[in-house]
């Protein structure tokens, strides 16, 4: 046998080259991934979410009203988007998740401010993440005298050694800030996400690759029909596996079940399906089950860190949200944290749940298309 050969290893390594130049889709995977991930983590992620939505119920106007308005916004926590709602309309933006946060201010507040009776004021918060609301928290409690110092005058200037009103903070659906509850719901649309996209892409291109694939051209089958039939016995492992999911988090993490059962089960369906469109999708433009991976891989990096469940949604900056906004995670997670940790029905879920049937016709759309081709 020939001793090595500096000019064989360079014709091999040229090779290589070549034949990474004709696979276009793995060259820009390996270029692609690491600048998202850069781009995600350097700019996206932040585990400090600040100017978060805050809603008022004030029962009455007037000036230490407004001056601790002014301070919550000056925290930089707060942004005030609401301040005439009434008791319940802010309880549903709050359960809608419109809001992270609800003031109430009670009637008399200033008066019993100038008699120094250190009256309460009520801070709501939606706090399903404990992460989000957490710094937030901490800011708010700092604001005592400081906040109506310029407000307070005569003997209730002089008595200003003690903050003039407590706060009272209510941690609404979970009041403990138990991360379970909030990570366990969302690892149910996390795996979901991973195994139907996976699944269904490598499932469909591993038959083109054996040639299996041609057989369906002998049959009067449509496109539509061959996408619906190999994608329903995955919704049946679909629902297996939200079962399993959903015991674990009754009975191993202790996670409350508020909701109905059966209104779970329909908007997870929603998700079940937009995640099989995916995957079909993406068995139709993969040429082989290495490419089909690295495509998931490619969408679900976004949709794990961009739809809230590892970091705030909140705390990313506004494009981060827009594209979070687009990926179907993102809406699931606010449906099943709806259901589970809130209690809430189809009034206060359906906002969650139409961008999903939307998400997965216009994905559909696609993949038929591609499929089609595919077949021709």
């Amino acid at each position: 046998m020939s001793a090595f050969s500096l000019r064989r290893l360079a014709a091999i390594v040229v090779k290589e080259f070549i034949q990474l130049r004709r696979d276009r889709l793995t060259f820009a995977m390996m270029v692609g991934i690491p600048i998202i991930q850069m781009a995600l983590f350097g700019f996206a992620i932040n585990g400090d979410p600040k100017a978060l939505p805050t809603a008022v119920v004030a029962h009455e106007q007037g000036t230490y009203t407004r001056s601790v308005l002014r301070a919550l916004e000056n925290t930089g926590y707060f942004r005030i988007v609401a301040a005439d709602f009434d008791e319940h309309a802010a309880d549903r933006a709050l359960a809608r998740g419109d809001v992270q946060f609800v003031l109430t201010v009670r009637a008399g507040f200033a008066r019993a401010v100038l008699r120094g009776e250190h009256p309460p004021l009520l801070m709501e918060a939606d706090a399903t993440d404990p992460a989000a609301t957490g710094n937030a928290i901490a800011a708010l409690l700092q604001l005592g005298a400081t906040t109506l110092r310029h407000d307070l005058t005569g003997p209730a200037a002089q008595s200003a050694s003690a903050p003039p009103f407590e706060w009272i903070v209510q941690r609404r659906y979970n009041p403990e800030g138990i991360t379970q509850y909030n990570v366990v719901p969302g690892l149910m649309g996390v795996i979901l996400t991973m195994t139907m996209i996976m699944m269904t892409a490598l499932g469909v291109t591993r038959e083109v690759e054996r040639g299996t694939m041609e057989n369906l051209l002998a049959t009067p089958v449509q496109p539509a029909e061959v996408m619906v039939g190999k994608i329903a016995p995955y919704i049946v492992i679909g629902y297996v596996q939200v079962a399993i999911i959903l015991l674990a988090a009754k009975w191993v993490f202790g996670v409350p079940f508020e909701g109905s059962v059966a209104t779970l089960m329909v908007g997870t369906l929603a998700f079940i399906a937009a995640s099989l469109t995916v995957g079909i999708t993406i068995s139709s433009v993969a040429r082989n089950q290495i490419q089909a991976m690295q495509m998931t891989f490619f969408f679900f990096l976004p949709s794990i860190l961009l739809s809230g469940f590892m970091f705030p949604f909140r705390g990313m900056p506004e494009w981060a949200q827009w594209i979070g906004t687009a990926l179907p995670l993102t809406h699931f997670l606010r449906f099943i944290r709806g259901v589970m940790l809130k209690g809430n029905d189809w009034p206060q879920l359906w906002p969650h749940v139409w961008p999903l049937l939307v998400f997965t016709a216009v994905v559909l759309a696609v993949g038929l298309k591609r499929f089609r081709r595919t077949l021709d």
